[in-house]
């Protein structure tokens, strides 16, 4: 019988927190898509996955320097999920408190990501 695969990017809590963020966001993005806003809840579901994906791909690289390349792109995302909320809660689409709390995950993602960027550059 064959053992469980494990991926690298498993064992890092800037994945796990960025899923956990991510599914949260996706959440968000069905909730507008009922609302028949089907480019805006695209555009989220992408920002969202992009984040997790881009830290599981990086995890792969065989550099750090490319690994490095890859956590940027997911960072960015993080900024790109932030201004989506400014203009979900702005289009009343999501409350004041769902933009505040998710604000502050992707603020910590962000962090955690820029944290990590350091220890491959050290």
């Amino acid at each position: 019988m064959a053992g469980k695969a494990k991926f690298r990017f498993e064992d890092l809590e800037i994945w796990r927190k960025s899923v956990e963020v991510g599914i949260k966001l996706l959440d968000i993005a069905d909730e507008v898509e009922k609302k028949r806003l089907f480019r805006f809840a695209d555009q989220i579901r992408g920002a969202a996955l992009s984040m997790s994906n881009n830290i599981a791909e990086g995890s792969g690289s065989r550099s750090r320097k490319e690994f490095n390349q890859f956590l940027n792109i997911a960072r960015r995302s993080t900024f790109e999920n932030a201004n989506m909320l400014f203009i979900l809660q702005k289009r009343d689409l999501i409350s004041i408190e769902q933009k505040e709390y998710l604000l502050v995950e992707l603020d910590t993602i962000c962090r955690m990501i820029s944290g990590f960027q350091k220890t491959l550059r050290g």
